[in-house]
């Protein structure tokens, strides 16, 4: 498990903790809002709780750690998760005491990927913290279970639904093997923008690729306009422009487009090229989430999109005994 992240890694000396991304354990004004400050120890205390409860649940052979000798309490020790969210171990054991000290983005997050957080829990632990998700695990306002069953029942055409950061929510069973098998993929990779500039199967089989990119990137910056405040637009934005020097040559350029009609063209690894119209169904505001669904532009990409939905077909279908 890595245990860097954006930014410079945090200085481990227990003895400076203004090193660690700046966060001393400083007195701060209450907020309601947040739960700290003086009127916070209920929230703190809750938070220090929940980080206990998950980490005597993982195991250090969980997390890539020796097991060592005996152990006192189940699971991992203070310093171990500090040790992989890298962070001070002063500083986190004053978190699991329930200590008035502010906990940034970036740490939160950390921890949250040093605990093995799912999705909900993830969604808690920032919230008692009081900070806003600078990765947050693709929500979007809009989708139901209706919206979900929708989508299955346009196969073998294939759909999803996106956010106006290109979050992918969700898709059927041929939109996710259509460039290649995004079930595969972790959940923090369901990003078109960074799997089209980073993910080598992603730039290999979008065809027209130099043009879609371009497309994509000044949609992107017209989206952002109405987000830049946000942490996870800008997190997004930050990881991009690291990871890719296309993106940054690209990015550097400031086009602005609104979303148009054109067709798209893919390279399937099993069946060959598709090309589709893509018709959306907006979920909420304009700019905010959509249904996409892929309409078969030509008779060979309908036919060559049925081998596929029958090849999908056949690898789920129950083993006979």
């Amino acid at each position: 498990m890595s245990t860097a992240f954006d930014g410079a890694p945090f200085d481990r000396a227990d003895g400076d903790l203004a090193a660690v991304a700046g966060l001393a354990a400083t007195a701060l004004p209450y907020d309601e809002n947040t739960g700290r400050g003086d009127g916070g120890e209920s929230r703190r205390r809750e938070l220090a709780s929940f980080l206990r409860s998950r980490r005597e649940r993982i195991s250090p052979e969980q997390v890539g750690l020796p097991p060592g000798r005996r152990r006192r309490t189940p699971g991992l020790r203070r310093e171990e998760v500090a040790q992989l969210a890298a962070v001070g171990v002063t500083w986190y054991t004053w978190l699991e005491q329930a200590r008035e000290i502010q906990v940034s983005a970036q740490v939160a997050d950390a921890i949250a990927r040093a605990l093995m957080l799912d999705r909900e829990e993830r969604r808690h632990l920032f919230t008692l913290a009081g900070t806003p998700d600078p990765r947050p695990l693709h929500d979007c306002p809009g989708m139901s279970p209706a919206i979900r069953q929708m989508i299955d029942q346009l196969e073998p055409l294939p759909a999803a639904v996106f956010n106006s950061r290109y979050d992918i929510i969700a898709y059927n069973r041929t939109y996710g093997r259509m460039v290649c098998d995004l079930d595969a993929m972790p959940v923090e990779e369901h990003n078109i923008m960074w799997l089209c500039f980073t993910d080598p199967r992603w730039r290999e089989r979008i065809l027209d690729r130099e043009l879609n990119v371009r497309l994509m990137a000044a949609k992107f910056r017209v989206a952002l306009a109405q987000h830049l405040g946000e942490p996870a637009w800008k997190t997004l934005l930050k990881r991009l422009q690291q990871a890719s020097p296309e993106f940054r040559e690209v990015w550097e350029r400031h086009e602005v487009l609104l979303p148009e009609a054109h067709v798209k063209r893919f390279l399937n690894p099993e069946v060959g090229p598709l090309a589709f119209q893509c018709t959306h169904l907006w979920l909420g505001p304009q700019s905010g989430p959509r249904l996409t669904t892929y309409i078969p532009d030509d008779q060979p990409t309908r036919e060559r999109l049925d081998r596929l939905y029958a090849t999908v077909l056949a690898e789920q279908a129950p083993i006979a005994v």
